[in-house]
């Protein structure tokens, strides 16, 4: 492992930690005038483009149909299902909400990587820290029942919303880890977005997204949102991440699943007027002590599955 450069270990943190948190307050300002499931698709879309033509530069090779099929189901279940729920979920729910919620992904990763063999059985621990979580997440879904309440059931619909994304993300992310697949990271990456984009478009067209929308009324707010996702959230804040993979322990590098949401929180209160209620707080403190439990337990007992996966869904 080679001995990282100070500045470039603290960039890249601050990278991982305040660019992916800020990206669900830029998923919120971007679908206010672009459709959500187009606004997804086109941006995985290009970033995928630019991050595999820079690989191809870099010399990475020409990938066979294995490999693209392999990227074509991670793309389905990392970014249709999963970013694609978190941006759809936005329309109805706040995006420090969506973030919190999202932080439940490393204990349905526990739970599957278990499920299926991968991980052994989660210690006492591990089941405290696995039901902590989901007593935060009963506490935010409490008051959104029934769905049938004028004010509340908006706000269980994109909890529903963000409950399945987390777990097809995370079914995604245990299959990424049992795939074969032989691709460069970047490359990889590349695939997956461009794979993942092209089914967002297209879910984004059956949607009827297309009718109405009208490109000239996207608000600066939105097309300069729309940008920051592509270049800083994708493309820099990934590289960030693979770049920390390589020369720092997966443990810390983990730490951003229970960073972000909190960073998500407090950009939300400052830049979109969202409420912190006590309810939020409480759970959120929650599920994201639940998370470092679960993920600081694991790294001790083996490879943590959290690290498999390219992002969590909001990124």
């Amino acid at each position: 492992m080679e001995r990282p450069n100070k500045v470039k270990l603290l960039s890249a943190f601050a990278a991982l930690y305040l660019i992916w948190g800020s990206t669900y307050l830029g998923i919120l300002f971007a679908i206010q005038t672009i459709p959500p499931l187009l606004m997804a698709g086109t941006r995985f879309l290009l970033a995928g483009i630019i991050m595999y033509a820079i690989a191809r530069w870099k010399g990475a090779p020409k990938q066979s149909i294995a490999n693209w099929r392999t990227a074509l189901i991670i793309g389905a279940c990392l970014l249709l299902g999963g970013n694609g729920g978190v941006t759809l979920s936005e329309k109805y729910v706040s995006s420090g909400l969506a973030s919190v919620m999202v932080a439940t992904v490393p204990i349905y990763i526990a739970l599957l990587a278990w499920a299926s063999g991968i991980a052994p059985k989660p210690s006492p621990i591990v089941w405290l820290g696995l039901a902590g979580g989901f007593v935060g997440v009963a506490i935010l879904i409490g008051p959104a029942l029934p769905f049938s309440n004028n004010n509340g059931g908006h706000a269980g619909i994109g909890m529903l919303i963000l409950l399945c994304s987390s777990f097809i993300w995370s079914a995604g992310s245990i299959y990424s880890r049992k795939a074969k697949n032989v691709s460069p990271p970047f490359l990889l990456a590349g695939q997956q977005m461009i794979c993942g984009g092209v089914l967002l478009t297209l879910a984004g067209v059956i949607r009827g997204e297309l009718r109405g929308f009208d490109p000239g009324r996207i608000s600066p707010l939105s097309l300069g949102a729309y940008a920051y996702l592509i270049i800083i959230g994708a493309l820099v804040g990934y590289t960030s991440y693979i770049w920390l993979l390589r020369v720092c322990d997966p443990a810390k590098v983990a730490t951003y699943a229970y960073v972000n949401p909190i960073v998500a929180v407090l950009l939300g209160a400052l830049f979109a007027g969202e409420t912190l209620t006590a309810r939020t707080m409480i759970a959120a403190a929650l599920i994201i002590g639940s998370v470092a439990l679960v993920v600081t337990v694991q790294q001790t007992r083996s490879k943590p599955m959290l690290v498999d996966a390219a992002f969590v869904p909001g990124d």
